[in-house]
């Protein structure tokens, strides 16, 4: 499952790609607007500034802006950041492999095989992904919706 702060870093990031080209955007505002509590929020941002998938600037009109155009930050970064690997097992992981202490034999694991695609379609998937992706299912979702009807008299 992902969790909450990796969900909070997906939104923070997806917010500030909409409001890109405005200059950084204060902690404040960003999580009053995507109403995630703020010191969650700043250790989130910190987190994704250290990888380079976001920038800040401080004083006065400081806040944060991405550190790379959307289409170069895919989805799978963002919650390999906060989250850290995406394999459910440590024997299918690629970035944190650990051998499980009660299996016997990996290559006969049917129990590893199983997640190994589960990891390899959700890596894929995620990895394939990137913020602009989202953006645009966003916004074709946004225009497919039919409008709502106002009968306010």
């Amino acid at each position: 499952m992902l969790s909450k702060k990796a969900k909070y870093g997906l939104i923070a990031t997806l917010h500030l790609a909409r409001r890109q080209g405005e200059g950084p955007i204060p902690i404040g505002e960003l999580a009053s607007k995507e109403r995630i509590p703020r010191k969650f929020l700043e250790l989130i941002l910190l987190e994704l500034k250290n990888r380079g998938i976001l920038q800040s600037q401080k004083g006065k009109a400081g806040g944060y802006s991405l550190g790379r155009e959307p289409e170069a930050i895919s989805i799978g970064e963002i919650v390999r950041v906060v989250d850290g690997p995406i394999a459910l097992l440590p024997c299918v992981s690629v970035t944190a492999y650990r051998p499980c202490e009660e299996c016997h034999d990996e290559s006969v694991c049917s129990i590893r095989m199983i997640f190994q695609e589960v990891r390899d379609s959700t890596a894929a998937l995620l990895d394939g992904a990137t913020v602009a992706d989202l953006l645009r299912r966003s916004e074709d979702a946004r225009l497919a919706a039919p409008e709502a009807l106002s009968y306010q008299i």
